[in-house]
């Protein structure tokens, strides 16, 4: 079967069985990239993929700087659409089976309070300098990912409608395309409502969104992105992503810091798996032990 068609045959597989737009992309993008790699050398039915092909592929992106957690993302992308050939009956085993991962560093960057507060307040001196309304939307998109830890596509698709401000919640439609129910505190929600008595002074028409572009029309993920380069450059921070994830990384992380039970973190991240959440956990037992040694009430204790 030829590779170009085979490639645009597993992408309706992917619509047809609804998988999200963002994930649609990522299998155009990075799993393209392979495709283009496979016809430049030449290869250019399925069945001509071998072993080699995969594994010289993702050396070469090594090569190019690509990081172990990108390396292992496009592997998985190629042996799921490789996978897809082999329920098809395209060919009898998935080659890419046997090309190992990559191993990761387990480091994941974290927001201090410092730098928090540094962000918070350079839109709070943007709003009452302009009052411009972009400040305050991205103020309280910072607040809201620090208060709940929702991800970037969850901040997209929130709708008025999704805040319960009488029962201090948020409802979300997370990963698994199922609707779960965030509790949310009473500063966020306070915060939420100031922001929507603003919105409707602002806009007039208040929008079924949150948050919104400069036509009052719903937030994209490119736009999203946008914002967190244009504050990236701002704060010029050294060694740490400024992005919608490190937020969501940083509420985990003061979780954790607080002594939360580990399923407790994994209910408020929605983590399907609770081995994510001990990898979270465990990342941060040097932290943990630093913070026992200093508060353990035994310190203070003659005993």
């Amino acid at each position: 079967m030829l590779l170009k068609f085979a490639f645009q045959d597993f992408l309706d597989d992917r619509q047809f069985k609804n998988t999200t737009k963002i994930n649609i992309r990522n299998y155009q993008t990075l799993l393209g990239e392979f495709v283009n790699y496979c016809i430049e050398n030449e290869v250019i039915n399925v069945e001509d993929i071998t072993y080699a092909h995969v594994r010289q592929y993702l050396l070469e992106c090594l090569e190019r700087g690509n990081k172990a957690g990108t390396i292992n993302t496009k592997l998985l992308r190629i042996r799921a659409f490789l996978n897809y050939m082999v329920e098809c009956e395209v060919i009898k085993n998935n080659p890419a089976k046997r090309v190992k991962k990559q191993k990761e560093d387990v480091k994941i960057d974290v927001f201090n309070d410092e730098q928090i507060r540094q962000m918070l307040n350079f839109y709070r001196r943007i709003k009452q300098r302009e009052k411009s309304y972009f400040a305050y939307r991205d103020y309280l998109m910072i607040v809201t990912i620090l208060g709940t830890g929702i991800r970037r596509g969850e901040i997209i698709n929130l709708k008025w409608t999704d805040i319960d401000f009488v029962n201090q919640t948020i409802s979300v439609f997370g990963k698994s395309r199922r609707k779960e129910t965030i509790p949310i505190t009473d500063k966020l929600s306070k915060e939420l409502s100031a922001y929507q008595i603003f919105c409707k002074q602002y806009w007039k028409d208040l929008n079924d969104y949150v948050f919104v572009k400069r036509d009052n029309s719903q937030l994209t993920e490119n736009a999203i992105m946008l914002v967190f380069k244009y504050l990236s450059q701002k704060m010029n921070f050294k060694d740490i992503r400024v992005s919608a994830h490190t937020f969501r990384h940083t509420f985990c992380h003061r979780l954790a810091m607080s002594g939360m039970s580990a399923f407790a973190i994994q209910k408020l991240m929605r983590h399907q798996n609770i081995a994510v959440t001990m990898r979270y956990v465990a990342m941060w037992g040097n932290e943990l032990r630093e913070q026992n040694n200093k508060y353990n009430p035994l310190n203070t204790l003659d005993v």
